[in-house]
């Protein structure tokens, strides 16, 4: 351990736990990235050290879910700290579809980076963005200062073109090109901010494509995207990505998020800089979401929850888990209250987790919604203690997933009474998210 993390680990046993007032904060968000995935989420052929020294140095979190199983839904509730079902973002924006190319996050002044830059805050993104393709949705125009990354879903890492061919690759409002692979470049633009930056307090997003499909690891490029395939015709290519491939991307991009933290070290900045790693959704076929069933674009567990670490040395314990439940939109809140924003008009729905995290206070109750539209039906979910009720399509199941982790044991049956007061939340929470939304859409 770094010799800044001793002294803070020191302070902490000693009761110092007096905040910095205006942390730097480095949020890392991986993308299609399963629970079981990292070394100190249980994975048995994924080596992580650089994840699980960030995990050991700080709380690990095992009630951690995204906003939604998909990306630009739980993207926007991180950038607006809000249900996404409330600015139309429900479903991912479609690279290859005429009304996926319009949409996009509105401007309305009370984004993250927004907020963080009104209060003094250097802000930027480097990665993935998915919010809108149009300049008036580009990341810019939602407070941040520097960008460097791509608009769309996904990427061909070493080609940098979308998925209907065309490139897809910007420094703020610019096309740029790049030789090399994404990934490596998305690290050393991270480094470059990190050193370039420490007297003033900065955000720095990092949101890196891997592990999210083409699956090309930096010893294996695909040619599915370069030939427009789908992602679901992966069978297409002659030499199609395994699950060597994707354990060679995470452990990749464990190195790079080692750089990262070696960065923030040299700088001397680990003790005033909370660094949080989370994924942005649950993983896709290769991915090991274990011991949760399911995967992305489920609102089964393997879906939604996901892996969070937070550290900030003197202010979170060292060597901790967490089972407060959790949610993408908390971090926004976090954050934002860490920075001492102002966010009277920001319409939070999450909760600043970092009294929880440090002991200050009793883990608490939530409640926490989902809905996302399948292809032949829709799935909606409402978690409030351990209670969880699943409502797929015209079924509906209950599940303690605290004693049944893998949603194996249907309770619907047995407790009816429960399924009676869960219902009508996910009714009166959809009643207020579509009425927000349906006026918005009025007014665009």
């Amino acid at each position: 351990m770094k010799q800044s993390l001793i002294a803070a680990a020191l302070a902490m046993a000693l009761g110092q736990t007096t905040a910095p007032p205006r942390p730097n904060v480095v949020l890392i968000v991986a993308d299609d990235l399963g629970y079981g995935d990292l070394g100190s989420y249980g994975a048995p052929d994924i080596k992580t050290p650089n994840l699980d020294t960030l995990a050991h140095d700080g709380v690990r979190l095992t009630d951690y879910y995204a906003n939604a199983p998909v990306c630009t839904p739980t993207r926007a509730a991180l950038i607006t700290g809000r249900y996404q079902q409330r600015v139309l973002l429900e479903r991912p924006l479609d690279t290859n579809a005429g009304a996926g190319l319009e949409q996009g996050l509105p401007v309305t002044g009370r984004s993250l980076p927004q907020l963080l830059k009104n209060a003094g805050y250097a802000t930027a993104l480097v990665g993935k963005w998915h919010l809108g393709f149009k300049p008036e949705y580009h990341p810019n125009r939602h407070g941040f200062d520097y960008f460097w990354g791509y608009l769309a879903g996904y990427i061909d890492w070493y080609t940098h073109v979308r998925g209907d061919g065309e490139p897809d690759l910007w420094e703020n409002d610019h096309a740029v090109t790049l030789d090399g692979y994404f990934e490596h470049e998305v690290t050393n633009r991270a480094v470059r901010f990190i050193t370039d930056h420490g007297r003033d307090p900065f955000f720095l997003e990092v949101a890196y494509g891997w592990p999210h499909w083409p699956f090309q690891s930096p010893h294996h490029p695909s040619v599915a995207v370069r030939r427009n395939n789908s992602m679901f015709q992966q069978a297409a290519d002659p030499d199609p990505p395994s699950r060597k491939d994707y354990v060679d991307i995470v452990e990749d991009a464990d190195e790079g998020v080692g750089r990262i933290l070696d960065a923030i070290d040299r700088r001397q900045l680990a003790q005033n800089t909370l660094v949080i790693f989370i994924s942005d959704n649950g993983g896709e076929w290769l991915s090991r979401n274990a011991p949760y069933f399911h995967r992305k674009d489920t609102l089964w567990e393997g879906g939604i929850r996901v892996p969070a670490i937070l550290r900030w040395p003197g202010v979170l314990p060292p060597a901790a888990t967490s089972n407060q439940v959790a949610m993408t939109m908390d971090l926004t809140a976090t954050i934002l209250t860490a920075a001492g924003a102002d966010i009277r008009n920001a319409k939070l729905e999450g909760i600043d987790l970092l009294p929880l995290l440090a002991g200050r206070t009793v883990r608490v109750e939530r409640t926490l919604f989902w809905r996302i539209a399948m292809k032949d039906r829709q799935q909606r979910a409402v978690r409030r203690g351990n209670w969880k009720l699943l409502l797929d399509g015209g079924l509906q199941m209950l599940f303690d997933v605290a004693q049944d982790p893998g949603e194996r044991d249907d309770r619907a049956a047995a407790h009816p009474d429960i399924v009676a007061k869960l219902k009508p939340l996910i009714e009166a929470w959809e009643k207020d998210v579509d009425a927000e939304a349906a006026t918005l859409s009025k007014k665009n």
